[in-house]
């Protein structure tokens, strides 16, 4: 099993060496090379891509939300290794457009890493990952009906990040900070809900 990744800019060179040996980057291959037990950027990464430009196609984030909630759910049952259905598997990216992701993203990767790098990281251990993953599933069940009004995910799909990275990089300040943005985007969807 691979090394877990502890930074972005590991995940990163994780895809671009999936990238560079594959024509196609999967799923399945990039649990197998993050290291099975990596769920930090199973979180952070779904997040990511329904806050990008992508994430406005109709029912990607609903899709994207059943992934974070698959996920959430292993990390909450304490499972060893992380488990995706063969459908989620075999989906997957040309190498070009990992490489061109990758690309952009290396930027951005190193500024982050930068900042989020493991203060009190007890707060990442334990029970604190089955809280932040509980908080990731009530996050990603407000996606569906939020889908329907216009950048409206993009609040509990930021909380759920932030869950990710703190996992990810082991910080706990983070965490403490992904508490927050997970409360204010549950208050914030049940007033866009409460008005719609």
């Amino acid at each position: 099993m691979a090394d877990e990744p502890h930074s972005l800019g590991d995940v990163l060179d994780t895809l671009e060496r999936l990238a560079d040996a594959h024509d196609r980057v999967t799923l399945g291959q990039t649990v197998e090379a993050l290291g099975s037990r990596s769920y930090g950027p199973f979180l952070l990464l779904p997040a990511l891509v329904d806050i990008s430009p992508v994430g406005s196609i109709p029912g990607l984030p609903t899709v994207l939300a059943a992934i974070i909630i698959l996920t959430a759910a292993q990390v909450i049952a304490g499972r060893e290794h992380l488990w995706l259905p063969g459908f989620l598997e075999r989906r997957g990216f040309r190498a070009e457009t990992v490489r061109k992701t990758v690309g952009k993203g290396r930027g951005i990767a190193r500024r982050i890493d930068g900042w989020f790098h493991g203060r009190l990281p007890a707060l990442t251990r334990g029970p604190f990952v089955r809280v932040a993953a509980a908080a990731c599933i009530g996050l990603a069940c407000t996606v569906p009906p939020l889908e329907l009004l216009p950048l409206a995910t993009t609040a509990p799909m930021a909380a759920i990040a932030a869950f990710g990275l703190a996992l990810l990089v082991r910080d706990g300040a983070l965490m403490i900070a992904a508490i927050g943005l997970a409360a204010g985007a549950l208050a914030l969807g049940a007033g866009l809900l409460g008005r719609s």
